[in-house]
């Protein structure tokens, strides 16, 4: 499987750079810094590479709060990595770590 998220309409995709990131692990989708031009609407595309087929999930509309409140949380580390991570020489592996909290 894998994952791309839709922002507000077909064909526009979110691209991922220094602020958003789509986990090929879970599927989540992660926007660091939240800037009014993220708000919209995001819908989840999860595509099956052996048949090609998509299913599109629900859209989640994002909103910014005009109270200037941030909800606040305990800092985190999300990790999930395998106990081992096998992998042929000369392929590239990448380890998914994020840090959460305010």
């Amino acid at each position: 499987l894998t994952y791309a998220w839709i922002f507000n309409e077909y064909p526009t995709f979110v691209h991922q750079d220094n602020r958003r990131f789509v986990s090929q692990e879970t599927g989540n989708l992660y926007i660091a810094k939240v800037e009014t031009s993220d708000v919209g609407n995001y819908t989840c595309v999860v595509t099956n590479t052996v048949t090609n087929s998509r299913v599109l999930g629900p859209p989640t509309p994002l909103v910014l709060r005009n109270d200037g409140v941030m909800g606040e949380y305990e800092p985190k580390i999300e990790v999930q990595f395998p106990e081992t991570v096998p992998s042929a020489k000369g392929t590239t592996v990448k380890l998914e770590c994020f840090a959460l909290g305010k």
